[in-house]
């Protein structure tokens, strides 16, 4: 298994403070000897920040680690051009030293599809359209030779985000590893119940000579205990609860503790988040452990005590080491 963190680059100061505070979260993730460091693309603001510019931010990230891998989770494909994005992976992964991977997926809403000049009835398509493109330029399949080309060979390192089963079997199709998200909307089950069904649909459905990969997103934040935690992440969940609220997603009137279960979040202190991630029904399948702190927003001490506690602890008791 490989141990991810994922950041939403969200802090409780400035806007540039808070991308400096998230490049500096990618050199402890780097040191501590994390696998990747994931962001998010957000064309709209979040509280206390968003990234809309991944390929820059990873740029900047690529020159201030060693060793850790770049990725997305997700960059929005049919916002972009498929073409120039592969140019700007492919630039970023040869000044890492071939440590890019991508994500992609269709997320962002109506005023953003609007905004940029695309069609949000046609997400879906524009997203299976956007990737081959990609996947091609990226592959050194494509009419047109981007360059630079990839430091090595693309095709294992593409990722699709996804939110149902037939999804997942999409994306086993297409060919990408499978990216999920910390938590399902819209079901009574839990979340793991019905992730390990995607990620079995996903297994079943891939016919491809090299070994998928599946990216597991987990909300983990480890302190010394519950209380601790969530005197620092409690702000951002109800924060972003208000959101889901306001959507749909999510009933009005319940308590914080039901919110953070629909969150499907592990909170607390390392030992009970230990306990609670063995229990996990889609850990077992997974590859990849991608960690996060979204939608809690903590203060940059805490974040770098909880990667520490995340590195140190949490993922070697899950069978985790860091590679030399």
């Amino acid at each position: 298994m490989r141990l991810g963190f994922l950041t939403h680059v969200q802090g409780r100061g400035s806007l540039a403070e808070t991308y400096r505070r998230a490049q500096e979260l990618f050199v402890v993730a780097d040191e501590l000897g994390f696998d990747v460091g994931w962001v998010a693309q957000h064309h709209t603001a979040l509280q206390g920040g968003g990234l809309s510019s991944p390929w820059a931010f990873l740029a900047y990230a690529a020159a201030r680690t060693q060793r850790i891998r770049l990725s997305t989770a997700i960059t929005i494909l049919p916002l972009e051009n498929p073409l120039r994005l592969a140019e700007d992976v492919s630039v970023v992964d040869n000044l890492s030293g071939g440590r890019v991977e991508i994500g992609i997926g269709s997320g962002s809403g109506p005023a953003e599809y609007e905004a940029f000049g695309a069609d949000f009835a046609r997400k879906r398509e524009l997203t299976s359209e956007g990737l081959e493109v990609l996947r091609r330029a990226l592959t050194g399949a494509s009419d047109f030779r981007i360059q630079p080309q990839p430091i090595s060979d693309f095709a294992d390192r593409i990722w699709q985000g996804i939110f149902s089963a037939a999804g997942a079997r999409y994306a086993a199709a297409s060919g990408t590893n499978l990216l999920l998200n910390r938590a399902a909307y819209g079901y009574d089950e839990p979340t793991d119940e019905v992730q390990r069904v995607w990620a079995d649909e996903f297994l079943a459905a891939w016919d491809r000579p090299h070994r998928p990969r599946i990216g597991l997103s987990r909300m983990v934040f480890p302190a010394k205990d519950k209380r601790t935690a969530l005197a620092q992440i409690q702000d951002g969940v109800r924060h972003a609860t208000a959101g889901f609220i306001e959507r749909g997603d999510f009933p009005a009137g319940q308590s914080l503790d039901e919110y953070l279960r629909r969150f499907h979040a592990f909170y607390g202190h390392p030992d009970e988040i230990i306990a609670a991630l063995q229990k996990e029904k889609v850990l077992p399948v997974a590859t990849d452990l991608i960690t996060q702190f979204n939608p809690g927003i903590p203060d940059f001490d805490a974040a770098v005590h909880a990667l520490e506690l995340i590195a140190k602890e949490i993922a070697p008791a899950l069978g985790w080491s860091p590679a030399r």
